[in-house]
């Protein structure tokens, strides 16, 4: 396994961050893992292991998630910052551009990084999101962030992420939900497993008016006309569309797509052929 190491850094408004840091020679390019709303660094695992040499990797953990700080304000909550984070992390590692795969939440950061400060985006993977969300898919997400459940063991914590996600995620081993469901978990000082994530990121789900005009994020996509773009989609995704993964296409007549057969939101990157495209789009930014 490829060993990474810890990275702490400050943010803007003087929160402390985190990322995993694999190194890699000192000329490589450098690829940044953005999680989804209550996911982490650690999201990325095994696709870190698979990529790590030939790119310098940072996996980061958004802040009120895994090891980076709770922000005292939950308002803050939200791409923006999220994007100045990572712009925080760039300027701390002096990286004058990236490389950035997105899941879900994660895309639309890369997405407002793009449009915010196109010099640093080198090209960007979707996974799993669009312009366009879908909102049966957004009453689901808001159902258990804003709600989440209370486990007493780590038995309680699997089968508690495997109801929540065995629809989306189908064919998992019981291992496989185990070390799926360590991710999403740590413990607390009585050993109890807890959800590694601040509860206060449901703040702006619980201020939202169900009925309200959804946000039209096509201008943040249209601004990504210029930069090299693949988008990975769940077949069952309640997340992104189809539809909306056409319509993309024809906004981004360049952007690449692959979708993965028998997953619903958002794909783990360790399906079959999802590494493969993955590899394919990357080679461009590799090429002598």
């Amino acid at each position: 396994m490829p060993h990474y190491k810890d990275l702490f850094f400050k943010s803007h408004d003087d929160l402390t961050l985190y990322a995993r840091d694999y190194s890699a020679q000192a000329c490589a390019p450098t690829l940044i893992f953005i999680p989804g709303l209550t996911r982490n660094s650690a999201d990325f695992e095994e696709l870190c292991e698979t990529l790590a040499g030939d790119f310098r990797l940072l996996a980061v953990d958004l802040r009120g998630r895994g090891r980076s700080a709770i922000d005292p304000n939950p308002e803050n909550y939200h791409p923006a910052t999220y994007a100045q984070d990572i712009a925080s992390l760039l300027q701390a590692e002096g990286i004058d551009s990236a490389i950035f795969i997105g899941t879900s939440l994660g895309g639309l950061v890369a997405m407002t990084l793009a449009a915010t400060a196109p010099v640093v985006v080198l090209g960007i993977v979707l996974n799993d999101v669009g312009p366009e969300v879908n909102p049966v898919g957004l009453a689901r997400i808001r159902s258990y962030v804003s709600n989440p459940a209370r486990v007493k063991s780590w038995h309680e914590a699997v089968d508690e992420t495997r109801a929540l996600q065995e629809e989306a995620l189908p064919g998992l081993s019981d291992l496989q939900w185990q070390e799926f469901t360590k991710r999403l978990y740590q413990e607390d000082k009585d050993g109890r497993p807890v959800l590694n994530f601040d509860p206060g990121i449901s703040k702006l789900f619980e201020a939202q008016d169900a009925d309200a005009t959804p946000l039209d994020l096509w201008p943040l996509f249209e601004s990504l006309s210029g930069i090299p773009l693949l988008v990975i989609r769940g077949a069952h995704s309640d997340i992104l569309s189809a539809e909306v993964l056409a319509k993309m296409a024809s906004a981004h007549p360049s952007m690449e797509s692959f979708e993965v057969e028998g997953r619903g939101h958002a794909p783990l990157l360790n399906e079959v052929g999802v590494v493969p495209a993955i590899k394919s789009f990357l080679e461009q930014f590799t090429a002598a």
